[in-house]
């Protein structure tokens, strides 16, 4: 899945796949806060950023 995705020009950092049971709430959230971190720290995708502009 990462080649794919860089080769569209999104960098495997920017996605995340984890399985949560709709039972589990508190995960749910705390790897939302986390992934959301992770990705405002990266800031601009300045590959798209370059296509689209």
């Amino acid at each position: 899945m990462g080649n794919l995705l860089e080769h569209v020009g999104i960098e495997k950092e920017r996605v995340h796949f984890s399985w949560i049971s709709s039972a589990e709430a508190t995960k749910f959230v705390d790897v939302v806060k986390k992934i959301t971190e992770k990705v405002r720290a990266l800031g601009p995708n300045k590959k798209l950023k370059k296509q689209y502009n």
